[in-house]
């Protein structure tokens, strides 16, 4: 326990005149500042289906609940049904995206955390489940700076946060998705790792494996590490993390086996209702292709040609500033299991999850003498309202 706590401490914000407090406030503002640009781009689209509903002479919707509709649909919609009413004890022959069986495709521990809370905090599932999206949030860009601090320096740091903060994909910190949950409990995991803690890097990594498919990639970040902590240092002890990584993945499978009467219900919801298959990165190559042949073809074609692009820059910036093998393990882990798919491949948001990825790109950018930076920092928000508008309207696939 004392080594947990020395691990996640949370220190006294250092003052304004400290180089690590200065990057901490403007890592605060840049996520002030990128949640109300997911707000903006949230009311583009709730305009753009406003000047939808007056064409077809309904009655536009407007407001906070407009706002709010676009902030849990999608994913989060089956999210929200896994909080109201967890479960289904039997999964229809033959399901469909379109029936609430569809839901035994969302991991549990986002959706089981919201529905706890919900019983003791006030303003219903949807509020909550926002409302823990947003104090995650911070708590991941805080823990960004944190590690990129431990890697590079402060000024790297402060870099690392303003991107993570603004990088597109960071739309899903304000939607009711899981990836918040995910990532910081992924860097909670590294933290224990990188202060060889295994009991509690193990116990962190199986809550990730319980929050997305993608946290498995916390399986090799543990087994990355524990196999250097052995060829180095004769640490056997550090295979507690490999071995217990994988439990939350694996419970959730039985307990769906359990709870619906059908082994293997999970990949067979995955399969019938979402169609998904494997291409091997064929699809992502294929509509990046598509993109550069024609680029108003389709915005899906635009995010994937713009995820393929950011992930072959930001890899190129992990070539020229390396980080340590387990988070090398970990983005591998991410990027095959975004190219995987044949239907849903390369997005902001799968690449946001590969976050270790920004480590190196704010390390490309620290040295530039700022002439990139502003650039940076425009094109980010101008690619998070633009794919915050794009999903509200349901253009695309997020």
């Amino acid at each position: 326990m004392k080594t947990l706590l020395k691990t996640i401490r949370i220190p006294s914000i250092p003052p304004s005149d400290d180089p690590w407090g200065r990057a901490l406030r403007r890592g605060a503002i840049a996520y002030i500042v990128s949640r109300i640009v997911v707000v903006m781009g949230a009311s583009i689209a709730v305009a753009a289906e406003a000047v939808t509903a007056r064409v077809n002479e309904e009655e536009p919707k407007g407001g906070l609940s407009a706002l709010v509709q676009v902030f849990d649909s999608w994913d989060g919609h089956w999210y929200l049904d896994v909080v109201r009413d967890g479960y289904p004890h039997h999964i229809m022959p033959n399901v469909t995206y379109f029936v609430s069986d569809a839901r035994a495709a969302f991991f549990p521990m986002y959706p089981r955390l919201v529905h706890y809370l919900d019983n003791i905090v006030p303003g219903g599932p949807v509020s909550v489940a926002l409302l823990v999206n947003l104090i995650l949030g911070g708590i991941f860009i805080y823990l960004v700076g944190r590690i990129a601090r431990d890697l590079f320096d402060t000024k790297t740091a402060e870099k690392a946060m303003i991107i993570a903060a603004l990088f597109p994909g960071s739309f899903v910190l304000s939607m009711a998705y899981s990836e918040a949950l995910m990532l910081v409990i992924s860097c909670l995991c590294f933290m224990a790792l990188s202060k060889k803690a295994w009991v509690w890097a193990g116990v962190f990594a199986a809550i990730g494996t319980a929050c997305r498919p993608n946290g498995l990639a916390l399986v090799l970040a543990c087994g990355v590490a524990a196999l250097l902590a052995i060829k180095d240092d004769r640490d056997w002890k550090s295979l507690v993390a490999p071995i217990l990584a994988p439990f939350g993945f694996i419970g959730f499978m039985l307990f769906l086996a359990h709870h619906t009467d059908e082994n293997f219900a999970w990949f067979r919801v995955q399969t019938e209702a979402w169609k998904e298959g494997t291409s091997f990165g064929a699809t992502a190559v294929s509509r990046t292709f598509d993109f550069f042949l024609n680029p108003t073809s389709s915005p899906t074609t635009v995010l994937t040609a713009a995820s393929m692009t950011a992930m072959i820059l930001a890899l190129w910036c992990l070539k020229r500033y390396r980080i340590p093998p387990m988070y090398i393990a970990f983005i591998v882990g991410i990027l095959v299991l975004m190219l995987l798919p044949a239907t849903v491949t390369a997005r902001p948001r799968f690449l946001y999850t590969a976050f270790p990825l920004i480590f190196p790109v704010a390390r490309q950018l620290r040295d530039d003498e700022d002439r990139w930076w502003p650039l940076t920092l425009i094109f980010f928000a101008t690619g998070l309202v633009t794919v915050m508008g794009m999903y509200g309207v349901r253009a695309a696939i997020p």
